[in-house]
Parts: C-alpha cells; sequence; structure tokens
C-alpha cells in the first residue's frame, strides 16, 4: 500500500492516490527547504534540542512557544511559498491547486495522557473536517523516525463506512468560533471544549494497520479520506512535524476523488485554500 515512487503523470499519482495508494517520496529540493525553515523556527523558540522533554516539561511554557512558532508560520507568506514550490516538484499545476496554511504538529511524550489532547489521537479522516474528496493530504516529519513515532492507515475502512460524528463539524461555525482553530490549537483547552469528529463505534478486531518509518524532509502523500491515527509518542522526546492539505481543483470541479462513504461535515474549506500560482508570486 505504501510506495516510494511516484508514477511520473500528475494525473495518474491522484488517481492512485484517490483509490488508496499511499506514497513515501524521498526528500528533494523543495521540502528540505521548507524543513529547514521550520527548524529554524524550532530553534529560535525552543533551543538546539527541540524535541528534549525539557521544553514540555511546563505544558503551558510549551503551549505557548507552539502557539508563536503557529502563528509565524501562518502570518508570513514565505512558508506558502515554499509549500507552493513544493506542489510544483511533484508535479502538481499551481495554477489548479490550492492547499491551506501549513500547520506545525507536536506530539508529546505521553501526551495521549492529557485529556486536552485526547482528540489529538482519534481514529480520523481528514474528510470530516468539511474538507473536499478530492483532499490529498502532504504530511513531512522534521527528524527521522521510527515506526513507533508516526501513525497507522486502516486500508480496510478505505472503502467501507466507519461509525462516526463527521455531522458535528461545521466549518463556518468552527471559524465564526474561533479563527485561530484554522492552524492548530491557540488555547490550551482547546482541546476540551472544540468538538472534534470520531468513532462512535469500535473497529473491527482483525482491522489491518499499516505503519511506516521515514526519513527527515521526505513527503508522505495520501488521501485525506483515508482513515489514520496518531501513536502515542514514549520514547523520550517529542515528535514535529508538518502537513498541509492539497486539493486539484480541476479535480475538485468534477467530482474526481476518493470515496465518500462516511463523511457528513457540512461547509466547506475550500474557499480559505491559497491557490500555489498567487503564492508562488507573492
Amino acid at each position: 500500500m505504501i510506495r516510494h515512487q511516484a508514477p511520473a503523470d500528475n494525473e495518474a499519482l491522484r488517481q492512485s492516490l484517490y483509490q488508496g495508494q499511499v506514497f513515501l517520496l524521498e526528500a528533494n529540493v523543495a521540502s528540505r527547504a521548507l524543513g529547514h525553515a521550520v527548524r529554524c523556527l524550532l530553534l529560535k523558540h525552543f533551543g538546539a534540542d527541540y524535541r528534549s522533554l525539557e521544553h514540555s516539561a511546563d505544558g503551558d511554557v510549551f503551549f505557548g512557544r507552539m502557539g508563536l512558532s503557529r502563528r509565524e508560520l501562518y502570518l508570513q507568506p514565505e512558508p506558502q511559498r515554499l509549500i507552493a514550490q513544493l506542489v510544483a516538484s511533484l508535479g502538481f499545476d499551481p495554477a489548479r491547486s490550492a492547499c491551506d496554511p501549513l500547520r506545525l504538529r507536536a506530539i508529546l511524550h505521553d501526551g495521549e495522557q492529557n485529556l486536552r489532547a485526547k482528540a489529538v489521537y482519534y481514529p480520523h479522516r481528514d474528510t470530516w473536517y468539511s474538507h473536499s474528496q478530492s483532499l490529498i493530504t502532504c504530511w513531512i516529519p522534521l527528524d527521522d523516525l521510527p515506526r513507533e513515532e508516526t501513525f497507522v492507515f486502516f486500508p480496510g475502512q478505505f472503502t467501507q463506512a466507519v461509525a462516526n460524528n463527521s455531522e458535528i463539524f461545521d466549518y463556518q461555525r468552527w471559524v465564526e468560533r474561533d479563527w485561530n482553530l484554522k492552524i492548530g490549537w491557540q488555547h490550551k483547552d482547546d482541546g476540551l471544549t472544540a468538538q472534534y469528529p470520531e468513532l462512535t463505534g469500535a473497529l473491527p478486531e482483525d482491522a489491518a494497520k499499516i505503519g511506516f518509518s521515514c526519513r527527515r524532509d521526505q513527503v508522505l502523500l495520501f488521501a485525506g479520506h483515508h482513515l489514520h491515527q496518531t501513536l502515542p509518542q514514549s520514547r523520550g522526546r517529542n515528535r514535529f512535524s508538518l502537513d498541509f492539505r492539497l486539493v486539484q481543483l480541476d479535480d475538485h470541479e468534477a467530482g474526481r476523488g476518493a470515496p465518500n462513504v462516511d463523511n457528513r461535515s457540512t461547509g466547506s474549506a475550500l474557499p480559505h485554500y491559497i491557490n500555489c500560482a498567487a503564492a508562488l508570486r507573492a
């Protein structure tokens, strides 16, 4: 299911993604530039050993530094330009591609024990958050990671509905409540007060799980429809990664994408995506 070489033709790549293939691609010039820029930001706010547990010992301090980092990524045009360069390097037409803002993620050691972070570990489809069925998720690790520090896919559920409450999520209500939620939690209690789609029933006990290891600045591409779950971090360090969501506009307009088997979220996040060609000109 996880391939390491993408089809040369971009349309073939997109169709493979919509059919459930996952691609873990080698780092290239564009992904290294993006990773380097964000690591510099982490060095600025956390110091050289940014994965050290000492930085998350005081949760409020850590959360404040993460908030500053996320806001810098959101407010500056350079990260979005680097995303657009990466999208172009993967064979997508920037003029017909749109991306949401870059997100910086942190999975803390033993973070699953924090009630505020419980939603981070929910099995979910990204499409449950009012995204197009044409959604392609791009995930980039900032460090080399063993499979125990990444996440897993549930390939058997790609074409099968799972019991969920995605109907609770409406994009317009979400951003009206707190615009900052677009770029990650900006208030420490968001994980307790905001509503996040989740499973409402158990997965089959024999549901297959596919995990992966990776090297820093590699590019993982998968359909946002894929059911996946972040793994708890228990190896004595924190994990940082980047992700953004990509929609090829012709596919969206033509209704091409992964099958919608259980997404009942409402509204659309797409109007707040940024056209990649415009980002390159900024």
